[in-house]
């Protein structure tokens, strides 16, 4: 079955950098196009950056645009993102899943990674 492990957030203070990593099994991840959404309490889940089967393809939300860099190892069934120059507004808990262009997402979602950016 599909399991999605987010690692990598914290507390951060603005204008500083974090890298997300996401363990994925139970599909076959190289032919699946990914994706990291963020949610804050209140609000949907909101889609942050989707990246290709080959990991050459790239999308990104404007808000985080030039700031975050997604990227995938095929090899290792991970896919990453680095977030630089981060600013309050991105405090959210971060998932990652299938998705980017007009794919939707599993219904399964990992336990997803808390980023706080707060001075």
């Amino acid at each position: 079955q599909v399991q999605l492990v987010e690692s990598g957030g914290g507390l951060v203070q603005p204008g500083g950098s974090l890298r997300l990593s996401c363990a994925a099994s139970g599909f076959p991840f190289k032919y699946i196009v990914m994706a990291w959404y963020r949610q804050v309490p209140g609000k949907g889940r909101e889609y942050v950056a989707g990246i290709g089967t080959r990991g050459i393809v790239t999308n990104y939300a404007g808000a985080v645009k030039g700031r975050f860099t997604i990227s995938r190892d095929n090899a290792r069934n991970t896919v990453d993102l680095q977030m630089a120059s981060l600013k309050p507004d991105d405090t959210a808990v971060y998932y990652c899943n299938r998705g980017g262009w007009t794919v939707e997402p599993f219904d399964v979602w990992g336990q997803g990674t808390q980023v706080t950016v707060s001075s």
